[in-house]
């Protein structure tokens, strides 16, 4: 289950592309879909590879090596999404690989926690294709209603890019059960979107009321950033002037002392 830093990505691109030729001889991949897999994998082996080395760590581990072969599928995935832009996919084997990528995604926690490998790396690796996955199936729904339902995975990206601008939004979050709720409903509705299993008039309401939900939990999180940015600065600031308070009060002593008897009177 384990292999040397370097290794195991590399077999993950392998997985990745013997994964992406099977699925052109049963159901088809355009070019487009062939480059957008492939792309997708080289970038995520070299960022683990990375992320690995940063990490000093000389093996992927079992949880880890579960995550990588979610992200795997999660390739296969974004591959008939690009697809699906020029020709119909084949809708049951899109939701069987989004399926199996989401029931590994419960598998891998669990490997973490009972072989004691949980690391901040395997969190961040986690996080970040689940993101992925939530990117790629709201582009896919986003074809049948408007292209605003792209928000439903592209807020995360948004609220790291503005965090460039306003590097405050960087810090530490508490604990929030309503951001877990709303991020599991996310995932929900997107896999019964991508499925059609419902109405198209009842995913799109399911759709709009998981954008608002999200908009509602990205804005209590900046909300509450920008509360603690505040306090952090007044912080500072009372700080600087108590540093600064012994060192004026020494001047004006001086400047007393050296004024003559009948100014000072």
């Amino acid at each position: 289950m384990t292999a040397r830093s370097g290794r195991g990505p590399l077999v993950g691109v392998a997985v990745q592309v013997v994964l992406m030729a099977v699925l052109a001889a049963t159901s088809g991949l355009s070019l487009a879909g062939w480059l957008a897999g492939t792309t997708y994998a080289v970038v995520l082996c070299m960022l683990l590879r990375t992320g690995l080395r940063r990490a000093g760590m000389t093996a992927l581990g079992p949880a880890n090596t579960v995550t990588l072969a979610r992200a795997t599928l999660v390739g296969a995935v974004t591959a008939l999404v690009v697809t699906s832009f020029q020709r119909p996919v084949t809708l049951p084997v899109l939701v069987g690989l989004v399926a199996v990528a989401l029931a590994l995604d419960a598998v891998d926690g669990q490997v973490a926690r009972r072989t004691n490998s949980t690391t901040a790396l395997g969190a961040r690796f986690d996080m970040e294709v689940d993101s992925i996955l939530a990117l790629v199936l709201s582009v896919f729904v986003a074809e049948t209603f408007g292209w605003w339902a792209v928000a439903l995975g592209a807020f995360r990206y948004a609220f790291v890019a503005a965090t460039w601008a306003a590097p405050w939004l960087d810090s530490a979050l508490p604990p929030r059960f309503s951001r877990k709720v709303v991020a599991a409903v996310q995932g929900v509705v997107l896999v019964v979107a991508t499925a059609r299993l419902l109405p198209d008039a009842v995913l799109l309401v399911a759709v709009a009321a998981v954008a608002i939900s999200l908009v509602w939990s990205f804005g209590l999180d900046i909300t509450w950033l920008w509360r603690a940015e505040r306090a952090r600065r007044a912080a500072v600031t009372t700080a600087a002037v108590a540093d600064s308070t012994p060192a004026v009060c020494v001047r004006q002593a001086r400047r007393i002392l050296r004024r003559p008897a009948s100014a000072s009177a």
